[in-house]
């Protein structure tokens, strides 16, 4: 790979964090507009145009710059943009999941956060992946992580029994899949060192 290549890896992260920021503020700017004009709205021939329609638009506008145009300003518009609509389009989310009843809903709001938080993990782990598979292979190789393991899946394990939320299940559920993976792969390499 030539160096220009590796550079222009290297300068797509900051486009994801860019569009992050941007959709973490239409994101509020949209909720705090709400709040404060809770009747405010456009009606075009008797329709009620929900603002989710505008973050649609952005959407499709920054999507379609980003991949028409080779520049690094308009690649930055393009994330932009597509951060602003995806933060628009994510203020109605629980409006659209109630059937447009109950735009204060709190699934809004949990939808959000796993969103964001599955975003912000992946951009790290394409930025660091190479530390963090040494960190993670480091891990797997002291006993500590043995014990880390089998307290991870203790802890899911009793939150998973005792849960009654789907997200909490959800969530419960992949620690102890990868608690499950840590205790093995610890296994493995105790296994790997006594031969």
């Amino acid at each position: 790979m030539s160096t220009s290549a590796e550079g222009k890896v290297k300068g797509r992260p900051s486009l994801s964090i860019l569009a992050i920021i941007s959709f973490i503020a239409s994101f509020l700017v949209s909720r705090t507009f709400t709040i404060l004009n809770p009747h405010a709205s456009l009606e075009i021939a008797g329709y009620h145009i929900h603002h989710f329609w505008y973050g649609i638009a952005l959407l499709a506008i920054g999507g379609w710059l980003g991949i028409s145009y080779k520049s690094e300003r308009i690649d930055r518009l393009a994330a932009i943009l597509f951060g602003a609509g995806g933060g628009i389009f994510g203020d109605e989310v629980g409006l659209n999941l109630t059937n447009h009843t109950d735009y204060w809903t709190g699934i809004t709001y949990t939808l959000i956060i796993i969103f964001l938080t599955i975003v912000l993990l992946l951009a790290f782990f394409f930025r660091y992946s190479k530390v963090m598979t040494t960190e993670f292979a480091g891990l797997t190789r002291s006993r500590a992580s043995i014990y880390f393991g089998i307290l991870l899946a203790v802890v899911s394990i009793a939150i998973l029994l005792r849960a009654s939320d789907m997200i909490v299940i959800t969530v419960s559920g992949a620690l102890a899949i990868i608690s499950f993976f840590v205790i093995v792969s610890c296994f493995v390499q105790l296994l790997r060192k006594k031969r």
